[in-house]
C-alpha cells in the first residue's frame, strides 16, 4: 500500500503522530506501543515502507499471544526463551502453545510528552512483569522517535555518503528511535535473571528482497560460526548465502526462518535490498566496541539454557506458514538488541536503533551499498538461485 492508504487506515482505529521534512514522512502509533507503523520517503502518495497488518487492526480485536498490528520499529525487551524468559511461564514447557508476549509491552497505550510543534515524539510508560524464575521486574520505559535531517545522515555514514544522498533522483527517509528504561524495582542480579532492550523492526517482504548482514571476519575456531540459523529448523542453501563480505537472506515472506550475529561476529549496521522496487534499507543502531566483553541474552526456547548470557547482537526473521500453516504476514524483521545490564534500582540502559531507506537508480545503489555494507549488490544478486528465478 502507498503511505497515503497506510496513515488512512491507521488514522480510523488509533491516533497517529505524523513526522514530516518534505516527502520524508514517519508514522508513530503511541496507542500501539509506540510503534513507528511506517514511513517513506515519496510523499503521500510514496510506497509504505512499514508491514501494516491491514487485517489485524480491522479486526480490532486484542491478541494475548502477540498484538501484531505490524510497524517497522517497535520496543519489545529480552530474552524470549530459557529461564530467564519473559515469554513462558516458570516450569512451561517452551512451545508455541505456551509462548505469550508479556502484557507489559503488547498492549496499552503510550503517554506522548513532547509538544506538538516539536521535530521528535516523545513517550513513556511503566511496565511490570514477571520472567520464567519468576522474578519481578517494573520499569519505566521512554522513548523518542526522531527524523532525521542532511546532517544526521552526514555524521551516520560520512560525507561521500551524504553527497551521494543529496543527488538529485535519490530519495531518502531516515528516523532514530531512543529508548531507555529505568529499573523501579529491586537491584537486577545474573542469578535472578537481566533484561536487555530488543528493536524489532516489520517491513514488506519482496520476491526479490535480501538481507545483508556484514559481520567481522576471522577464524572459526576463535569467533565462532559466522551466522547462527537454527532458530525454526535448517535454511535451506538457496535462501541463505554466508560469502566473504556478509550474510545474505532470503527476506520474501515465504518461508519461516530467522538468523542472528553472535557477539563476537556483530557489526553495528546491516540492511537489505529490494531489488524489484529499487530500495536500499540500512539499520545501524549502538554497540559495545567488544560486544563479547558484555552480557547479551540468549533468545532461544530452551530450559535450561547453559549460555543465558551469550546471544546474539542482530537478527533477521523472515515469515512463513508455521507447523499449522498459519503466517503472520508477509514480512521480514531487522531486529537490534541492547547488552544486558545489572541495573540497580533507579539505573538506567539506552539503547538507539537508525532505520534508513533509500530509493534511487540501480548506478546509486550499488554505490551505496559497497560504501555502507560492503557489498556489491550485482554479486548479492547472484548468490542467491531464488533471485536469478524471480528476476
Amino acid at each position: 500500500m502507498s503511505y497515503h492508504e497506510a496513515t488512512e487506515l491507521l488514522s480510523k482505529h488509533t491516533g497517529v503522530v505524523e513526522l514530516t521534512d518534505g516527502d520524508a514522512r514517519v508514522a508513530v502509533c503511541p496507542e500501539y506501543q509506540g510503534r513507528v507503523m511506517t514511513s517513506t520517503c515519496g510523499g503521500p502518495a510514496g510506497p509504505s515502507f512499514g508491514f501494516v497488518n491491514r487485517r489485524f487492526i480491522e479486526a480490532g480485536k486484542c491478541d494475548p499471544r502477540f498484538n501484531n498490528y505490524g510497524g517497522e520499529d517497535r520496543l519489545w525487551l529480552s530474552p524470549e526463551g530459557g529461564q530467564f524468559s519473559l515469554w513462558f511461564k516458570p516450569d512451561a514447557e517452551q512451545n508455541l502453545d505456551n509462548w505469550y508476549t508479556p502484557p507489559a509491552f503488547n498492549e496499552g497505550a503510550w503517554e506522548v510528552i513532547s509538544g506538538s510543534d516539536e521535530k521528535s515524539c516523545r513517550m513513556t510508560t511503566a511496565m511490570g512483569f514477571q520472567n520464567a524464575s519468576a522474578t519481578n521486574f517494573k520499569l519505566d520505559v521512554a522513548r523518542e522517535v526522531r527524523l532525521f535531517g542532511a546532517d544526521d545522515m552526514k555524521n551516520l555514514f560520512g560525507s561521500s555518503v551524504a553527497d551521494t544522498l543529496g543527488r538529485d533522483g535519490v530519495k531518502t527517509v531516515g528516523y532514530e528511535t531512543t529508548n531507555k528504561i529505568t529499573n523501579r524495582g529491586d537491584d537486577m542480579t545474573k542469578e535472578k535473571g537481566l533484561v536487555s532492550i530488543w528493536i524489532l523492526g516489520m517491513l514488506c517482504a519482496g520476491e526479490e528482497t535480501v538481507v545483508v548482514v556484514p559481520y567481522k571476519p576471522g577464524d572459526e575456531a576463535k569467533l565462532g560460526p559466522v551466522i547462527k540459523s537454527d532458530y525454526f529448523g535448517p535454511v535451506p542453501p538457496d535462501r541463505l548465502k554466508v560469502t566473504p563480505e556478509a550474510v545474505l537472506f532470503s527476506a520474501d515472506g515465504h518461508f519461516r526462518s530467522k538468523i542472528g550475529t553472535s557477539q563476537r561476529r556483530a557489526r553495528d549496521v546491516l540492511g537489505a535490498i529490494d531489488f524489484q522496487a529499487g530500495v536500499l534499507t540500512i539499520v545501524q543502531f549502538t554497540m559495545p566496541d567488544d560486544p563479547s566483553k558484555h552480557n547479551y541474552m540468549n533468545n532461544m526456547w530452551e530450559l535450561p539454557q547453559a549460555r543465558p548470557y551469550t546471544g546474539d547482537v542482530a537478527n533477521s526473521y523472515n515469515d512463513g506458514p508455521n507447523k499449522s500453516g498459519e503466517q503472520l504476514g508477509a514480512f521480514y524483521e531487522i531486529e537490534s538488541l541492547s547488552p544486558a545490564v545489572a541495573l540497580k534500582t533507579g539505573k538506567s540502559l539506552v539503547h538507539s536503533h537508525c532505520t534508513v531507506h533509500i530509493q534511487a537508480d540501480p548506478p546509486a545503489l550499488r554505490q551505496l551499498a559497497k560504501e555502507i555494507l560492503g557489498v556489491d549488490l550485482e554479486s548479492v544478486r547472484g548468490a542467491l538461485p531464488r533471485l536469478i528465478e524471480a528476476h
